[in-house]
């Protein structure tokens, strides 16, 4: 009986080690239950194998016969084995399956590894396989998720053109994503990465936009104030019908004929304001969201915000998307921005703007990605080295400003996967480096590196260096807590390629 115990044991072991693959997502309860009752049957299994060893071969050869005997006449035998055998061709196939799935969204990827894999030492390329399975990109799951809130901004920017076109409310633009999210990686993990997208606004018609400039501001990053004024329209017409002039027209008849004007709805005083923008689109937003297309895979909920829209997306088994809309005016023809969204340190009055090189660091993170090597290991490099920055007094800007500055510095080719460990140590020395000379330099001022693609203002071309480190040299203090602080980060990314990094 022990050998046809042994038998029946070892045939439900395998069907709970080979579950169903109909689906991958199974629920707690049930992979408890499998993770208990396999420890129970390899209890067992140990203690079979203890008594076999006590069994002589003469004892062996009879019990096999013994069980093959009374296999015979035990027909739930036969038809538990028949249900195995099917169990094991279905696992099989379905595995069979699921690795192709896997490896179509792997191949490209693999090719590449492969190409670059060709004249590299055996050595180094081991350690890059061992570093890459260590740490897990989710620059892949950014780009997707990307991808998902472009097309919700396109569907809710279409939906706003239909509603507002005979309204003089701002004039919405095409969204640009900015941020780190939306640049391809993040020092956040992945539940609590926002995607940001700044929507440019025009003045309706009628309307134009004057900037001017707030007199308690300082740089590297100033406050302005975007005054509204009003324009004669006699000679223009509006969705095919003349438009009134608010200049030229009296107040009765503006009042009964036409919708109100852009300084009675969103601004306060002859200024535009932030917050009253970010109400609007909020209302906008909870009422026209029927009319979104992915409204029927999304729920939506609007978050608190005072000058943003910040929109929580959940669908069913998936982690939450979350969506900060903010708003922007444009700086001429250049890519830098006045914007409504607040900084950390500093929430200005309602009608005062922000500027912003948010749009500049997207358009220069797009300049990198058309121009260098597929696969190329900076934005692994920017993630890795800014997730070890908590505890330090280090902002992830600064990571990302040194690395734009190696981005100028080194050679696009010199950032191929297989340079990953060098252009680490390249991101950490370049930092140690600034500390010791107590100087970072702004990335958009007097920078002669800058790609002819960005579009600056002349004062930024003309200006000079910014120091992004200025409070060390006002403080030797500071210096050295940065050093020690250097010397903290250096070590931890050593501990986290050799003993695994999660991200």
């Amino acid at each position: 009986m022990t050998f046809r115990k042994l038998f029946l044991i070892l045939l439900l072991k395998c069907i709970l080690e080979y579950p169903r693959l109909v689906s991958d997502r199974l629920d707690e309860e049930t992979r408890d239950h499998m993770q208990q009752r396999a420890e129970y049957l390899d209890q067992e299994m140990t203690q079979l194998q203890k008594e076999l060893e006590r069994v002589t071969p003469g004892q062996i050869a009879k019990a096999w016969r013994a069980l093959l005997w009374a296999a015979l006449h035990e027909w739930q035998f036969w038809a538990l084995a028949g249900i195995q055998v099917l169990l094991l061709g279905l696992c099989w196939k379905l595995k069979k399956r699921s690795h192709e799935v896997d490896s179509s969204d792997e191949e490209e990827s693999s090719s590449t590894e492969s190409e670059e894999s060709e004249g590299e030492d055996p050595s180094e390329r081991d350690l890059a396989r061992i570093y890459e399975r260590r740490i897990q990109w989710s620059v892949h799951k950014l780009a997707h998720r990307r991808r998902v809130v472009e097309e919700l901004m396109r569907d809710l920017l279409r939906v706003s053109h239909e509603r507002f076109l005979n309204s003089f409310f701002l004039v919405l633009q095409p969204a640009i994503g900015v941020g780190s999210a939306c640049e391809g990686w993040s020092p956040q993990e992945e539940k609590d990465v926002v995607y940001c997208m700044l929507v440019p606004l025009k003045p309706p018609c009628g309307h134009t936009f004057h900037l001017k400039p707030n007199t308690t501001g300082e740089m590297p990053q100033k406050g302005m104030c975007v005054c509204v004024e009003l324009v004669c329209t006699c000679t223009k017409e509006q969705g095919g019908s003349k438009t009134l002039c608010f200049l030229h027209h009296c107040k009765e008849e503006l009042k009964r004929n036409q919708e109100p004007s852009l300084l009675q709805t969103l601004c306060t005083g002859p200024y535009l304001d932030a917050q009253k923008i970010a109400l609007w689109f909020q209302e906008f937003v909870t009422s026209a969201w029927e009319e979104v297309l992915c409204s029927h895979h999304y729920s939506m909920k609007v978050l608190p915000s005072t000058r943003s829209c910040k929109l929580k997306l959940k669908k069913a088994h998936r982690k939450p998307l979350l969506v900060e809309i903010i708003f922007g005016v444009q700086q001429g023809d250049s890519d830098i921005f006045l914007s409504s969204q607040p900084t950390e340190a500093l929430v200005p009055p309602s009608t005062t703007w922000l500027e912003t090189y948010a749009v500049a660091e997207a358009m220069f993170f797009q300049h990198v990605s058309r121009q260098a090597p597929r696969h190329s290991c900076y934005l692994k490099c920017l993630q890795l080295c800014a997730r070890i920055l908590v505890g330090t007094g280090f902002s992830p800007y600064t990571l990302k400003t040194v690395v734009m500055h190696l981005l100028t510095l080194i050679p696009l080719a010199g950032w191929c996967r297989k340079d990953f460990l060098l252009r680490l140590d390249d991101v950490m020395q370049y930092l140690r480096c600034c500390v010791e000379e107590k100087r970072l330099n702004h990335f958009f001022f007097g920078n002669e590196d800058m790609p002819k693609e960005i579009s600056l203002p002349k004062a930024f071309q003309m200006a000079q260096p910014i120091n992004l480190f200025q409070n060390l040299v006002q403080d030797p203090d500071a210096q050295a807590k940065a050093l020690h602080e250097v010397n903290y980060m250096t070590d931890q990314l050593r501990r986290q390629l050799f003993y695994g990094f999660c991200t």
